[in-house]
């Protein structure tokens, strides 16, 4: 089925209006429907599609005409021929002579031919059939990876939004810590020592300011190449402060699961499959064919020669059975077979090591999902805790306890804090994904669950 477009009204939705949020399904069928890769990946699908038909087309009939006209000199002259009419007996030792110089010429003929038994042909309606589930698998692969891209740009652009917020009300913080611990320098309150640390953490907030201003830009310039969204009116939503745990099977299951259904090891069995058919068909290159065949034809030849005006017509109708057996191909035949063996060797080399790489890389995401799940509630209390500590701190600076660096200090490590405590939920759903993906499972329904745990 061909994938639809982003309709023209949600396209609007996302561009025109810049106090619209657009989530995460939203900015995927817009990356689906922008993204080349996508578009390679339909194009190729739409190709291999055709491939079933091909193979088909193999065992089918092959019919053809042929014709033509043209300019013919033909003598014929036979010698001691027999001659038989009726009434007229039988004459031995006849002659007879043809002649017709820059005759009009005419021929035509009709084919069909039918194969029955062909060892090189059923391998090659197998190769075909192979290349379109490939293509059709080829697809899915080109789509999770699209998909996965377009989340991961999508959360980098959250975060740097949020990194970018946190430094800015950092900023602010301190400017007006600043200001304070100047006014209460000049009032003998507070040493001096005050106010350079203050002006210290104002600079160098300001440079991290700057940098992190550049860092949104690109990340958001970036999603908006991936999407062909207007920048200027991208709004993306963090996910929830409470993300239910995602429900995790065994390892083993994963892991099975994955060596069943994962795209790309999918399209290297595919691959062998199609090695092992190019054996097959160098194999059966030396074997016996068969084929029923069918011909009709006409070959006339009217025009004036030596003994007068004269013309031949020559008829002819045929149906039956073909055998066409292979003798020698001067070494060829054996020279490819040998080729297709060794490639045949190379592939399921090929499974094996991305079955080895599959299994790797499923192990990873599990354990990354697992070991996520739990740093965002570890790091659910870390914000707790820290958020406890800058009011204690915020109370003890205002009864002259604590330094307007311990301060600043709490502010930044409560910032620190919230903005871990969103990047691990980001990277617990993007996990969530790639596992998915690993097993041959991500598509739109498993975005949607995950696009239902955003901040809407």
């Amino acid at each position: 089925m061909r994938m639809k477009a982003l309709p023209t009204a949600a396209l609007l939705a996302l561009c025109v209006s810049g106090a619209h949020a657009a989530d995460l399904l939203q900015v995927w069928q817009a990356a689906r429907a922008h993204d080349p890769q996508m578009a390679v990946a339909e194009a190729a699908r739409a190709a291999g599609a055709t491939q079933r038909e091909q193979a088909r087309a193999l065992w089918r009939p092959n019919l053809g005409f042929s014709g033509g006209v043209g300019q013919r000199t033909a003598d014929t002259d036979i010698r001691g021929a027999q001659f038989s009419a009726p009434g007229m007996g039988t004459s031995n030792g006849v002659s007879f002579g043809t002649s017709v110089h820059s005759g009009t010429a005419t021929q035509w003929a009709v084919n069909a031919r039918q194969p029955l038994i062909h060892g090189e042909r059923s391998a090659q309606s197998a190769q075909l059939d192979i290349a379109a589930s490939a293509a059709e698998i080829g697809w899915q692969a080109a789509q999770q990876d699209v998909m996965l891209r377009t989340v991961q740009r999508y959360f980098d652009l959250v975060l740097a939004e949020r990194k970018l917020a946190l430094l800015r009300q950092q900023q602010t913080a301190v400017e007006h810590a600043l200001a304070e611990a100047k006014e209460r320098y000049a009032l003998g309150d507070t040493p001096i020592t005050d106010t350079h640390e203050a002006t210290a953490r104002a600079r160098s907030l300001q440079a991290q300011v700057l940098a992190a201003q550049s860092e949104w830009q690109l990340a958001r310039n970036a999603l908006a190449d991936a999407t062909g969204l207007v920048p200027d009116t991208l709004q993306v939503l963090p996910p929830a402060a409470e993300i239910n745990a995602f429900a995790l099977q065994s390892l083993d299951a994963w892991i099975a699961l994955a060596l069943a259904n994962n795209p790309q090891l999918r399209l290297q069995q595919a691959q062998a499959q199609a090695a092992q058919q190019e054996v097959k068909k160098f194999s059966a290159a030396s074997s016996p064919t068969l084929d029923l065949v069918a011909q009709a034809g006409r070959d006339r030849l009217q025009g004036d020669g030596n003994f007068g005006s004269g013309s031949t017509t020559q008829k002819q109708h045929m149906i039956g059975l073909q055998l066409n057996v292979p003798l020698y191909t001067g070494g060829m035949r054996s020279a490819k077979l040998e080729e297709a063996l060794r490639l045949e060797d190379k592939a399921r080399a090929e499974v094996e090591l991305t079955r080895q790489q599959v299994s790797q890389q499923t192990r990873a995401a599990w354990l990354a999902l697992q070991t996520a799940q739990a740093r965002v509630a570890a790091l659910a209390e870390a914000v707790t805790a820290s958020e406890a500590r800058l009011a204690a701190t915020r109370l003890g600076r205002e009864v002259g306890d604590r330094t307007t660096l311990d301060l600043l200090n709490a502010e930044n490590d409560a910032d620190a804090a919230r903005l871990a405590w969103l990047q691990a939920r980001t990277e617990t759903l993007q996990n969530r994904l790639r596992l998915q993906a690993l097993a041959g499972q991500l598509d739109e329904a498993q975005l949607q669950s995950v696009n239902a745990l955003l901040q809407h």
